[in-house]
């Protein structure tokens, strides 16, 4: 119910989605509950925006003035954003139930069997909005993005969230400026936190993540032991006497050997833990959703193929093919044992910004100011790459269209007419040549047959160059919010030892700030050196194949028409 509110203070908007106010403007509060100390409303001049919340106080009627305290207040959804999303994704809040159907697959007993995101979706796509984090999603924690991840563990209170002018300067002494913008990645990740030292050390730290130095640069350490992971025959299931369906894929890691069968809701469960974790890490996106045409035969081909690629990206990567949450996915044959493996990685302490403790990082020393350069050139390079990926993949798209329909037609036209000669010239039999027109009967069915060709085609190339673009539209979209990161942890160094430098704060906390910044900062390089390796050998793989399919394809074109041709030797 909104509330009518009185600005205590002037506060001037600095980012979208804020609005400014003046001090004494009567306000309208659409909630009491703040979000992480803002609150979302509208000015006396009719904007509507955030404002922060210790900046206003409630007016109730009847009782006078009463300045509310946000300080303990649960963070509530930001409109109707936040809470469509999740209404449309339960995955979110529930887990990957699975089915009986097969050995090495679950029913959970929490999930609710009627609310299958995926069997019953209602989404085509999820929306890519403002407030969405690192990763292309909303943070699983609005309270505090993922810096503490457990209520039990300890850490340092937060101060009120105070404007930066001269008061609040003055109150903070020494300490390094938060960032306002609440809905900024950096701060919602908790990487900020983690830059800041007010992310707690835990005592016994139980998986650790080495970045050692190679030819170029920091590079994630390879997992001492690699493996890979097939995708095979999707099968239709069903369960409740027939009610519900869905499809089961067959997962068989070269590692163990053994097969296991998973929905697609078991991914979707799998891939918000990895979001959840692992803040500086480019996680794959699945392959979209869809409401409709989901038992359809091109669809599930087309997501076989796209899962088969999704996983052969999370086998190769360093670090996310040794989450003991994706060897939990890939191994665990038994129900009681999946759902303890399932609790124990929903109740992982070491995500978003505590992941970055669990990183160790090289000992030679990197100019901050070089490691900048870098990353902004392949912020500049990411950028044109997924332009172009998006340019290639809207012709690849049409060259789709263009063999399913204008080619296949134009041949087929081209067929008929040649046909129709053929018909024309066995109209006058004294001067029909039966040798004749049997072979422009032959060539005009030859032409035909080439339009059914040419329909065929692209799924023998073109589709498997769009998965492959799919994927990596979906890897180079998580960058801006990586780098946005690092970003906002060299603006934190700067600041911290602009503050030295002035007798603001002690070297040994800047020298913290800094020690920090380096962590992110080669978590960030080790990232960038595994795209690059990865895209050198997906794009020669992309490129080597279509070529080939193109050479066959053109040469079983030409055989065709060699073969009509030798029709008209010996007339």
């Amino acid at each position: 119910m909104a509330l009518k509110g009185r600005a205590l203070y002037d506060f001037r908007s600095e980012t979208e989605g804020e609005i400014s106010i003046q001090q004494d403007e009567d306000l309208v509060v659409f909630s009491e509950t703040s979000l992480d100390g803002w609150l979302q409303g509208q000015n006396s001049r009719g904007e509507m925006g955030l404002f922060p919340a210790s900046y206003v106080e409630i007016i109730r009627p009847g009782i006078g003035t009463n300045h509310a305290d946000y300080s303990g207040c649960p963070a509530a959804s930001l409109g109707n954003q936040v809470s469509a999303y999740d209404s449309a994704s339960p995955a979110r809040s529930s887990g990957g139930s699975g089915f009986l159907s097969n050995p090495g697959s679950f029913e959970d007993d929490d999930d609710d069997d009627w609310d299958d995101w995926d069997d019953g979706c209602t989404v085509v796509e999820e929306p890519r909005a403002a407030g969405l984090g690192t990763n292309g999603h909303p943070p699983l924690n609005l309270s505090y993005p993922g810096a503490y991840p457990s209520q039990h563990m300890a850490f340092r209170p937060k101060p009120p969230l105070e404007r930066q002018d001269s008061l609040a300067s003055a109150k903070r002494g020494s300490m390094v400026g938060r960032n306002l913008n609440r809905f900024s990645c950096f701060v919602r990740s908790g990487v900020e936190a983690f830059i800041l030292g007010d992310v707690p050390m835990m005592a016994k730290i139980a998986e650790t993540y080495s970045i050692e130095m190679g030819p170029r640069g920091p590079q994630w350490k390879a997992d001492p032991h690699p493996f890979a992971c097939s995708v095979e025959d999707p099968t239709k299931q069903t369960k409740f006497k027939g009610i519900k369906s869905y499809i089961s894929y067959k997962l068989t890691p070269t590692h163990s050997g053994s097969p296991v069968y998973r929905r697609y809701k078991h991914f979707d469960w799998l891939y918000n833990r990895l979001l959840h974790k692992f803040t500086v890490i480019s996680v794959p996106h699945l392959p979209e959703k869809q409401a409709t045409g989901r038992f359809e035969e091109d669809f599930i081909e087309k997501r076989k193929r796209r899962l088969i690629l999704w996983m052969d990206h999370m086998t190769s990567h360093p670090v996310l093919s040794q989450y003991e949450g994706f060897q939990h996915f890939l191994s665990c044959l038994d129900d009681k044992q999946w759902k303890m493996g399932k609790r124990r990685a929903e109740k992982d302490e070491m995500v978003g910004a505590s992941f970055l403790l669990t990183l160790q990082i090289p000992t030679e020393h990197q100019d901050l100011q070089d490691v900048e350069d870098r990353v902004d050139t392949f912020k500049a390079f990411s950028k044109k790459m997924d332009d172009s990926v998006l340019q290639l993949t809207t012709v690849a798209s049409e060259l789709v269209r263009k063999h399913a329909g204008g080619f296949r037609k134009d041949f087929q036209k081209l067929g008929s007419a040649f046909q129709a000669i053929s018909q024309a010239f066995q109209m006058d039999p004294p001067f029909s040549s039966e040798a004749l027109n049997s072979a422009i009967s032959h060539t005009g069915r030859t032409y035909e047959a080439v339009g059914e060709m040419f329909a065929e085609q692209p799924k023998n190339d073109l589709f498997h160059m769009l998965d492959m673009l799919s994927l990596y539209q979906g890897l180079l979209s998580n960058f801006p919010d990586i780098i946005h990161l690092q970003k906002g942890a060299f603006a934190k160094v700067k600041e911290s030892q602009r503050m030295s430098d002035e007798g603001r704060m002690v070297q040994d906390e800047a020298d913290g700030i800094r020690r920090r910044c380096r962590v992110v900062g080669f978590a960030l390089q080790a990232e960038m050196n595994h795209f690059h390796q990865r895209r050198e050998l997906d794009f020669q793989h992309m490129m080597q194949s279509y070529l080939r399919q193109q050479i066959l394809f053109y040469q079983r074109v030409a055989q065709q028409l060699e073969k009509a041709l030798r029709m008209y030797d010996h007339l």
